[in-house]
């Protein structure tokens, strides 16, 4: 299994073709739903997570559930 090492908003962050990815939106206090799912590939989810327009009150998030710290990117609507 090969470790890949990318650089996403000045931190690195390293990786496998295991690791999944999620892109979730939210509405309100703590709602967050997958919209996409990615395996591997950090690139294809950064992509999708810039190119979602969010609304008045929504919220999107870019997650990595097995990392330690699984947060990698969040923007919120005001």
């Amino acid at each position: 299994m090969e470790i890949i090492t990318k650089e996403l908003d000045g931190k690195p962050i390293a990786y496998t073709s295991e690791s999944v990815f999620l892109v979730q939106i939210g509405r309100g206090r703590g709602a967050y739903k997958t919209k996409y799912s990615f395996k591997g590939d950090l690139a294809r989810a950064v992509h999708y997570f810039n190119c979602i327009n969010i609304g008045y009150g929504y919220k999107k998030r870019l997650i990595a559930p097995s990392f330690n710290k699984p947060l990698l990117a969040r923007a919120c609507s005001s």
